[in-house]
């Protein structure tokens, strides 16, 4: 049997490390909960700005919060908010990554994020195909639907690395191996929806190029096709000329949130993004332009 004076120290160490455990926890706990009122706070700044009816999602990365807050220093906060009313859409997607941020704690506890100062933003805007369908003329077509396509098969009808004629996919060239990635300022787009012609509710593609200029995404239709997504028919050219004016459209999204300087734009299935990025901006930046 070990002396008891051994196993008073065993008893006491076990204490102390039990106390540490204990303390570790509380520590861990309130530095979460910190984290947790600063992204609340930060949320509740940005669904204001935004002009959202729900809060968006807010993280601060990096553990400890504590030492990022009381040096007023963080590296990396993102945030996503859906929703957002731009000009006359109603449903964009925002999604924002701050970086190098600068935010003194007791403005954030006040709710001050006027004060938050942003080194770099990587952002991008996400239009969906619903709100895409309400601009003129493309309010003509029923049942719109996007799908990204290649450059050189919106142009000429076949992919460049193939030269056969892929039917109405074209669905190439978004994996970072083809044009896109030489100008990241205009992408190809299938275009599809229903039509009225002659009197006949008839299903047309149409292959367009969609061009970012500043902060307006052009789309310019460039050639169509009948059909469906497993047999087309290449539109005759008299038809073309009458039909491609209702893919034309101009969609104008005014001042991007958190003053962004759009640099690329993309086509996903059933939506169109536009990225960008700003240098040294504030947090107040952030409220978007709603066109009222």
């Amino acid at each position: 049997m070990p002396p008891a004076g051994s196993r008073r120290r065993g008893r006491r160490a076990r204490r102390i490390v039990i106390s540490l455990v204990v303390l570790l926890a509380v520590l861990v706990g309130a530095d979460f909960g910190l984290a947790a009122f600063a992204e609340h706070t930060v949320s509740q700044k940005a669904r204001e700005q935004l002009s959202l009816t729900d809060d968006p999602s807010v993280a601060i990365h990096g553990f400890p919060f504590t030492t990022q807050a009381i040096g007023g220093e963080y590296g990396h906060i993102s945030l996503s908010a859906s929703g957002v009313p731009i000009e006359d859409l109603q449903d964009v997607g925002v999604t924002a990554d701050l970086y190098d941020v600068t935010a003194p704690l007791s403005d954030l506890v006040e709710g001050n994020t006027d004060a938050i100062l942003i080194g770099r933003l990587e952002a991008q805007v996400t239009l969906k195909v619903s709100d895409i369908n309400k601009v003129d003329p493309l309010t003509k077509v029923e049942d719109l639907r996007i799908e990204p396509s290649s450059i050189d098969y919106v142009e000429t009808g076949q992919d460049s690395e193939s030269g056969t004629d892929n039917g109405s996919d074209g669905q190439q060239g978004q994996d970072g191996t083809g044009e896109e990635d030489k100008d990241q300022s205009k992408a190809g787009v299938r275009i599809s929806g229903y039509v009225q012609i002659a009197g006949q509710r008839i299903e047309i593609f149409c292959f367009a190029m969609i061009e970012l200029h500043g902060t307006q995404i052009d789309i310019v239709p460039k050639r169509l096709q009948y059909g469906n997504d497993k047999e087309t028919t290449v539109v005759p050219e008299a038809v073309q000329q009458a039909l491609l004016p209702n893919f034309k459209a101009t969609i104008d999204t005014g001042n991007l949130p958190f003053e962004v300087t759009p640099t690329a734009v993309s086509v996903n299935s059933g939506s169109v993004t536009i990225k960008g990025e700003a240098k040294n901006v504030t947090f107040s930046g952030a409220t978007s332009s709603t066109g009222g």
